[in-house]
């Protein structure tokens, strides 16, 4: 069997050899996820170079840094007790001391209301805000603990003014543009100007590169439905966004940003902390095993893996086991999802979509296969979460990696034909290299006629035998 739900690893300069990636590809991997928090372009150019030499169907993700708030360097950390008082100012590339801890975000005390939560390092300290004394906020430790440097500070009430790109994700974006990736995922973004932001950039640079916005803070979720509108797709990253919303909110929104993405016919990647556990141990607790099995209940696209393939013990039995769990819970899906109210345009390639899903339902069809020069027509096919695996047949190569973000799709690069018989007959023989297809199985092939800026416009069902006969005889 071939999973449906596809896998983003997250890849490191230090451990990325073509063999340790072609292993990777071979138990699951779909996409290489590039954190550029902790890469610079010479370290990210290794792996792409690494990634390209094992196969030119793995889609490369590099995701930017974002518009963080950090504590800065520090000589030693700092030991605090619940009760203590703490100075924090905003001030850039100042060293923090005893006395006062100094932020990576200059106006920190002016957007800073009194009486809200200040969390550093993922929430595991928590500070009050109680007064603003001589350009410092004079905050209360909550919970003993330390203050370290270069940590993550999240103000779950405060709406804070940083500007979308930074200077280093302003480089990383140009960057992907001149290295032809295929996605960039966002961090931090809260609004659609964020993404029209990275596209605007992009658009000078004359790139197709797909824009995930990762949905990490409140004003993210609050502005979900425009985000879509502007986005390729969605991250729902629950490390920032558990501390943001609260972790008991999490599993609520993060199904609502599902089945929203999946609705509108955008990419979702639920990330964060899915086998943290096998950073260390080979195994994953009962825990995660669940936390992946609901991702996928839920409809999403794929799911991501952090640590655990960057630098953790056991990178590849993590792909395995996440393709173990994908594979045993894709048995109980249903079908395909019911949306028969849910057709988001007339077009006629909308209906043949949903026709070629259904058909795949209720007759012995073993696969849906489909042209696509800009890959709408197998998002559409996607997004119904047929039973049928989907197999793109496209005229791009970066259409082809676009797509393997997608769920249930698989995609071969085919040239254009003069005619429909031409994209038949390189359509099934790509097909049949493929395990478990044979050449008595029944296929659904959704295609157009009309060139590529008519989309689909017929369903045709029938045995591969009897289609490559008919192809014969023309």
């Amino acid at each position: 069997m071939i999973k449906k739900t596809k896998i983003v690893a997250t890849i490191s300069d230090q451990r990325c050899d073509v063999e340790f990636i072609r292993e990777l590809y071979n138990n699951g991997m779909n996409v290489v996820r590039l954190n550029t928090a902790h890469q610079n372009h010479e370290q990210a150019l290794k792996v792409i170079n690494n990634v390209r030499a094992v196969s030119n169907k793995i889609a490369i993700l590099l995701d930017t840094k974002g518009p963080e708030i950090r504590t800065n360097e520090m000589e030693k950390d700092l030991i605090v007790k619940q009760g203590d008082l703490v100075k924090i100012k905003g001030k850039p590339h100042t060293k923090s001391t005893e006395d006062c801890i100094y932020v990576s975000y200059a106006n920190f005390v002016n957007d800073i209301k009194i009486g809200s939560k200040i969390l550093i390092d993922d929430g595991i300290l928590e500070l009050i805000a109680i007064k603003q004394e001589r350009n410092c906020l004079i905050c209360e430790v909550q919970n003993s603990g330390k203050i370290q440097g270069r940590k993550s500070i999240n103000i779950p009430s405060a709406l804070i003014k940083l500007p979308a790109i930074t200077k280093k994700d302003m480089g990383f974006i140009r960057f992907a543009a001149e290295h032809k990736l295929d996605f960039i995922a966002h961090s931090f973004v809260r609004k659609a100007e964020d993404v029209i932001a990275v596209q605007t950039i992009l658009d000078a640079m004359e790139s197709p590169i797909k824009i995930i916005a990762k949905i990490e803070n409140k004003e993210g979720v609050d502005n979900l439905d425009e985000i879509i509108n502007h986005a390729y797709g969605i991250m729902v990253a629950r490390g920032d966004l558990a501390i943001e919303i609260s972790a008991q909110k999490l599993p609520v929104v993060q199904r609502e940003m599902v089945k929203k993405c999946v609705i509108a016919r955008k990419p979702v990647i639920v990330a964060t902390q899915m086998l943290h556990t096998m950073i260390e141990n080979p195994r994953p607790t009962r825990a995660e095993v669940n936390d992946i099995a609901n991702a996928i209940f839920e409809g999403t696209d794929a799911v991501m893996l952090s640590g655990e393939t960057a630098y953790g013990k056991y990178p590849v039995e993590s792909v395995k086991m996440m393709n173990s769990i994908a594979l045993e819970v894709e048995k109980s899906i249903p079908d395909y999802w019911d949306m028969k109210t849910k057709l988001i345009s007339t077009h006629k390639a909308a209906f043949m979509v949903k026709a070629a899903v259904e058909s795949s339902s209720e007759m012995p069809i073993k696969a849906i296969l489909a042209d696509t020069y800009s890959g709408k027509t197998v998002l559409g096919l996607s997004a119904y979460r047929g039973k049928a695996l989907v197999y793109g047949q496209c005229y791009f190569e970066e259409t082809m990696r676009m797509l393997a973000l997608s769920f249930g799709v698989y995609c071969d690069l085919i040239e254009e034909s003069k005619n429909h018989a031409g994209f038949l007959k390189q359509a099934l023989t790509n097909l049949l290299t493929k395990d478990n297809y044979h050449i008595r199985d029944m296929v659904a092939i959704v295609a157009g006629n009309f060139g590529k800026d008519a989309g689909a416009s017929f369903l045709e069902i029938g045995r591969i035998d009897q289609l490559l006969k008919f192809i014969g005889e023309k």
